[in-house]
């Protein structure tokens, strides 16, 4: 009997939680046809409870909520203090303003290290007595190893700065400006790059009129190919554009980190007898620290990187993981795999049926689900008085990428809606917290696949966020 009573209670336990979850189906229809939809939304007290669920379990890309996996790992297994290094080493004494020997510089993949930062260390080097190197300048890279894309990155977006590569050598964001001037109808557009910017840019760019309707014209569009750092524009730009300056990435970040290298040290007035070249095995022998110059600690990154959406910042890092787990050169592979080890050991989280080809959400290849997200943002939240990540995150209406998302801007989602954003073609992602009027927290997860807008007049992104405006206010209050 008691048997049966403990059954009874069970199951009317059962059902009733089934009762009070949120159905998703009767939401989906403002999306467009098409659209695949996944949704986990559960509270994160001791004892979860899912208050809405829908075809959670899907793989899909994660676009950039793939960040809070690469800062979750991170945070576990660097701590909130760590720091990207550079240092300026010497294998050889200094005498009579000459460094006898090489100077070796060796490269920690700092996303933040800039053209200024490389000047204060040239000026200490100054300042400890070094005019001259007898021997070569060597750059050594060896902190990662293969590619500085990762398979999965979109081939035509790769000259776009938000592509930067993840390299060693990395300086002002490997990233740089050049502008383009529309010209008159049927002449070329003009295309400049400030003279520091060690790249070469040119173009055949035609000016086209804004209102016409040939089909030459309309189906012209401004290109760009680029070989190394050598980049040519074509296509065409209408006359009534503006001025334009367009943001791309360096394609050869050694490259062009050895060319700045050599202008700054020109300007210092330091010579060298033999080359600058790279080193991609690590430097051995005896060395002398002569200067070096850190990063803020990973928790400013962290934040940077989530509430900006910064993959430079996810990607270094994600590559930096995978050499300090294995001691070994920092590779795409080895950095998913520390991924997985780092969250299944500290965090108790198996992510081995995931697909991690990078730590940004830049490659397609990359794949999710939402219990999953789900089971890292319920560690997050147990244990973020020792994290405080959830602070890190974007806030709606305040900002990050959350700041102008039109869902979620105004009242009553302002200030207590925290996720981090994730966006390729054709997904709309979300991976965070809502903020009840009591404090308490309620997580939830959308990857939204397949979307495409089939209404004219509106915003591509409409449907969306009339979704999300509509079905996020039954988790308010």
């Amino acid at each position: 009997m008691t048997n049966i009573r403990v059954s009874f209670l069970f199951i009317v336990s059962f059902y009733s939680s089934l009762l009070q979850a949120q159905s998703v189906e009767p939401y989906i229809s403002s999306l467009p046809k098409g659209s695949d939809l996944s949704i986990l939304v559960q509270t994160v007290d001791g004892n979860p409870k899912t208050l809405a669920k829908y075809k959670s379990d899907q793989f899909k890309q994660p676009a950039s909520t793939q960040k809070v996996i690469t800062a979750l790992a991170a945070q576990l297994e660097l701590g909130n203090d760590f720091r990207f290094v550079t240092g300026m080493y010497a294998n050889g004494s200094v005498s009579n303003k000459q460094l006898n020997g090489d100077l070796i510089i060796k490269l920690s993949g700092d996303p933040t290290f800039s053209r200024e930062r490389l000047k204060n260390m040239i000026s200490a080097l100054r300042q400890k007595g070094v005019e001259k190197i007898s021997g070569n300048v060597i750059l050594d890279t060896s902190i990662f190893a293969s590619h500085d894309k990762a398979e999965g990155w979109s081939w035509n977006n790769l000259t776009a700065c938000y592509n930067a590569p993840a390299s060693a050598a990395t300086i002002d964001d490997n990233c740089f400006y050049a502008t383009i001037t529309p010209g008159k109808v049927g002449g070329k557009a003009s295309v400049s790059v400030s003279s520091n910017i060690p790249v070469m840019v040119s173009g055949d760019v035609r000016t086209i009129s804004a209102s016409s309707k040939d089909a030459h014209d309309k189906y012209c569009e401004l290109d760009v190919n680029a070989d190394k750092n050598r980049y040519y524009l074509s296509g065409c730009i209408a006359s009534n554009a503006d001025k334009t300056p367009l943001k791309f990435a360096v394609m050869d970040p050694t490259e062009y980190f050895s060319t700045v290298l050599k202008n700054e040290l020109k300007q210092q007035k330091i010579t060298y007898g033999g080359r600058v070249f790279e080193r991609k095995q690590k430097s051995t022998g005896s060395l002398t620290l002569l200067t070096s110059s850190q990063s803020a600690p990973l928790s400013e990154l962290i934040t940077v990187m989530l509430k900006k959406s910064n993959n430079l910042y996810a990607d270094t890092i994600f590559r930096t993981l995978g050499a300090r787990y294995y001691n070994t050169a920092g590779t795409w592979r080895n950095g998913g795999d520390a991924v997985k080890q780092i969250l299944r050991k500290k965090a108790g989280i198996d992510l081995e049926n995931l697909v991690i080809a990078d730590g940004s959400g830049l490659s397609r290849l990359n794949l999710v689900s939402a219990n999953k997200l789900m089971e890292v943002l319920q560690y997050i939240s147990a244990h973020n008085n020792q994290l405080a990540f959830i602070e890190k995150l974007p806030i709606a209406g305040v900002d990050g990428t959350l700041q102008n998302r039109k869902s979620f801007s105004q009242a009553p989602f302002k200030d207590v809606v925290m996720a981090k954003t994730g966006y390729i073609q054709g997904s709309y992602n979300l991976a965070g917290f809502i903020q009840k009027s009591d404090g308490r927290y309620v997580a939830f997860v959308q990857l939204l696949s397949g979307y495409r807008a089939d209404s004219k007049g509106e915003p591509k992104n409409g449907a969306v966020m009339k979704f999300e405006s509509e079905f996020y206010k039954n988790f308010i209050n």
